[in-house]
C-alpha cells in the first residue's frame, strides 16, 4: 500500500501528476474537490467561495478538516488498488492526520518550478483570468503559503523538479508511481551523470 500525497504551488504541475496517475489506473482524491463540495453542501458557488469555504471547514472542524474529510475516499480506493494519489496538500495538520492513518505507507511529493515558469504556464492554460495576472497569483500563493503549503514544500519525502520538458516530467511522475522514490531518485542520478 501507498498513499502519495502531492503539495505545489499553481502552476507547479500537481494537476499534470494527477493525470498522469489516472492514466495508469490510479485513483486520485483531489483535496479541493473535498472543498466544492462542501461549497455545493452550503449553496454556494466553488468559483466565488473556495476560500473561504477552505478556511470555514477548518474553523469549524479543525486545522485537519479536509484530510479528515479525505480519508474515507483514500480507503475506498486502497480497498480495490495499492497506490492512491491525493492530490493538494496545504498544511503540516493534512500531513500529520494522512501519517496518523498510513504511517510509512504515506509520501509526501513536493512539485516544484519557479515563479516566473509556473505564471507562464498558467497565462497558457487560460484557465482562470486571475492566474494570468501576476499580482494575483502572486496573492493567491501567499494565501496558499498561509494555510503552511511552504512547510509541507520544505519536509516533502521526494522533491519532483518541474523545469523540463512536460514528456520529462510525465516520465518522472510515472517512475515515481510505478517504482518508487527510490527509482526516481536513481533516474535523477543518472541524467546529472549524463550531463
Amino acid at each position: 500500500m501507498r498513499v502519495i500525497g502531492t503539495v505545489g504551488l499553481p502552476g507547479s504541475g500537481k494537476g499534470e501528476a494527477a493525470e498522469v496517475a489516472r492514466e495508469a489506473d490510479i485513483p486520485v482524491v483531489t483535496m479541493g474537490d473535498v472543498i466544492r463540495q462542501a461549497c455545493r453542501d452550503r449553496g454556494l458557488d466553488p468559483a466565488e467561495h473556495h476560500g473561504s469555504v477552505a478556511k470555514a471547514l477548518r474553523e469549524e472542524e479543525g486545522l485537519d478538516a479536509i484530510a479528515a474529510r479525505s480519508l474515507p475516499m483514500i480507503r475506498e480506493h486502497l480497498a480495490e488498488t495499492d497506490t492512491v494519489l491525493v492530490d493538494g496538500l496545504r498544511s503540516t495538520y493534512e500531513v500529520d492526520r494522512f501519517r496518523e492513518a498510513f504511517g510509512e505507507d504515506f509520501l509526501v511529493v513536493s512539485i516544484e518550478a519557479p515563479f516566473e515558469v509556473r505564471a507562464e504556464r498558467l497565462g497558457e492554460r487560460g484557465r482562470d483570468n486571475s492566474d494570468s495576472d501576476v499580482e494575483a497569483l502572486k496573492e493567491r500563493e501567499e494565501r496558499e503559503l498561509g494555510f503552511g503549503m511552504g512547510e509541507v514544500m520544505d519536509d516533502a519525502d521526494v522533491v519532483v523538479d518541474n523545469t523540463e520538458s512536460l514528456s520529462a516530467f510525465r516520465a518522472q511522475i510515472q517512475t515515481l508511481l510505478h517504482e518508487g522514490p527510490e527509482a526516481l531518485a536513481d533516474a535523477e542520478s543518472g541524467q546529472e551523470a549524463e550531463r
